[in-house]
């Protein structure tokens, strides 16, 4: 009998273990931890979803960080602030050695600039002037020609000119006539003695009108002879030089027509175009040797020291807007993202000091991230209510997004 009793037991048990293998088990509760609070290597949970309110994990950030660097290397010549100290915009942070050089290099660029300016104002004042002095320059080569183009009269081979040699010609014409009256006259009385003042008159006349014939005689083939050759190719040359003068003269005046000489105007605009850039160029470089704050923000890393030698590019500091903070999230799933839009309204949870701020969404990731195996979206919550002093950068929150109306 105690042996049917216990394989009835033992049967029993068998057939209760074959029901619960059977069951379905009850569904365990999950428990959530926050990205701060997940072991290493495991996954991190979806954002709970309440009804249409989507709740997601995030930490507070800084609305603005930037790690600053050098342009250009140098040495430290001076380290002007310290870890945890707030500084304004423009605030010089730290500084290179060889500002000195490069002060006076900008000194002598900007000299060198306001001369090539000063030129070109020049240029473009005195042309006015410049074509004045060129119609002068030509009114002077018209009459140096025409001078030379009536000396150059010794083309037709002789030493008078036209006019001269007509003039002559009728001062010729003109003694001879006085010189026949006196003869007339003096034949007239000729007979009478050589006591006779009639007589003595006369031959006086005749005298002096015979002087004033031969001399417009001499005049007239004087006029008519052919001049000597030196003189001929003198003449020639004076015309040529006059005439090439009015020719540079023309040109001089039609360059100066339409205001500057367009060369001489290009190359002074280049001229102050080059030192326009070399004055940037060395403002820059004198800049570059002081590395200042580029916003209000508070020094939160400082890994440089004075003496020390740093490349371009080698960060020297790290800074933060700690006086306006955010929250970015790092769990939002691609299955709520859809029901999050920019302006929608959310409420962050603080939770290391259980304090609740109302904040808006003002950014959505547009590309997605990986978070252990899931893909997530980052977005970034504005905080509209006034941030206390206690709340800090890194600090993990809870969001829960408010359904739109």
């Amino acid at each position: 009998m105690k042996i049917k009793a216990v394989w009835i037991i033992l049967i029993a048990i068998s057939l209760a273990g074959c029901g619960m293998l059977n069951q379905t088990p009850e569904a365990l509760p999950t428990v959530v931890l926050d990205a701060a609070s997940a072991p290493a290597g495991t996954q991190a949970p979806a954002p709970v979803v309440s009804g249409a309110e989507v709740t997601a994990s995030g930490a507070v950030y800084p609305a603005r960080q930037v790690q600053v660097a050098a342009a250009q290397g140098g040495n430290v010549a001076e380290v002007l602030v310290t870890q945890g100290q707030q500084v304004t915009a423009g605030t010089i942070l730290v500084r290179l050695s060889g500002s000195e050089r490069l002060s006076a290099a900008v000194e002598a660029a900007r000299t060198e600039l306001l001369v090539a300016q000063q030129d070109l104002q020049k240029l473009k004042d005195n042309a006015g002037q410049a074509r004045a002095a060129a119609l002068l320059r030509l009114a002077n080569a018209n009459k140096a020609l025409n001078d030379a183009t009536k000396e150059r009269a010794s083309s037709q081979y002789r030493v008078g000119s036209d006019a001269s040699i007509d003039a002559a010609r009728a001062n010729v014409i003109v003694a001879k006539d006085t010189l026949d009256r006196a003869q007339e006259a003096y034949d007239a009385v000729a007979s009478q003695g050589d006591d006779s003042l009639v007589k003595a008159g006369a031959l006086s006349a005749l005298s002096s009108a015979q002087k004033a014939y031969n001399r417009a005689v001499a005049n007239l083939n004087y006029l008519l002879e052919k001049p000597n050759p030196l003189d001929v190719d003198l003449a020639e040359a004076r015309f040529q030089a006059a005439q090439a003068e009015v020719d540079a003269a023309q040109r001089e005046l039609e360059k100066w027509q339409s205001g500057p000489d367009p060369a001489a105007l290009a190359l002074a605009e280049q001229r102050v175009t080059f030192t326009q850039a070399q004055l940037a160029a060395s403002q820059a470089a004198l800049r570059d040797m002081e590395i200042t704050a580029p916003y209000d923000a508070t020094v939160v890393e400082l890994t440089v020291d004075p003496g020390a030698w740093v490349t371009p590019g080698q960060p020297l500091l790290a800074l933060a807007d700690l006086a306006h903070l955010q929250v970015r999230t790092s769990d939002l799933s691609e299955r709520d993202v859809s029901s999050v839009q920019v302006g929608q309204p959310a409420l962050v949870t603080v939770k290391a000091l259980g304090l609740e701020l109302n904040g808006q969404v003002s950014e959505i990731s547009l590309l997605a991230e990986s978070l252990g195996g899931d893909v997530v979206y980052t977005t970034v919550i504005d905080l509209l209510d006034a941030a206390p002093p206690e709340l800090r950068a890194g600090m993990s929150v809870d969001v829960r997004f408010q359904p739109g109306p």
